[in-house]
């Protein structure tokens, strides 16, 4: 039996309202951008620009260049429309009661003024 030169790999984006995992076979030595391509992710979803969007390998920022291997799965990010870490501080911040001010030391919280 002839040794098969493909690999199988996924191709995953998601967007709140639509999610895809395409599952392709791509030849041995195929690049992240050129499966992203042949996947056709890039017509079912317009808005991704491989120029702006960061890729990854299950979770791992990758570069377009990388060489695939079997059963990698590409994912496809979409950009931040919120820090994290802010976004944390603010929920962190909601749970406890403390307001803007009282993190960073507002006026009820500061020392008295010692010329008064």
């Amino acid at each position: 039996m002839a040794e098969d030169n493909n690999i199988e790999i996924e191709v995953a984006y998601a967007r709140p309202d639509a999610q895809v995992l395409l599952v392709e076979r791509v030849a041995a030595g195929t690049t992240v951008e050129t499966a992203i391509r042949q996947s056709g992710v890039l017509e079912r979803f317009p808005e991704i620009d491989l120029s702006a969007n960061k890729v990854g390998i299950f979770g791992k920022l990758t570069k377009l260049d990388q060489t695939l291997r079997n059963k990698d799965r590409i994912e496809i990010y979409r950009p931040l429309i919120a820090d994290p870490k802010e976004s944390r501080r603010k929920r962190a911040d909601k749970k406890s009661g403390k307001s803007k001010d009282d993190a960073q030391g507002g006026a009820d919280t500061a020392a008295p003024d010692a010329d008064h």
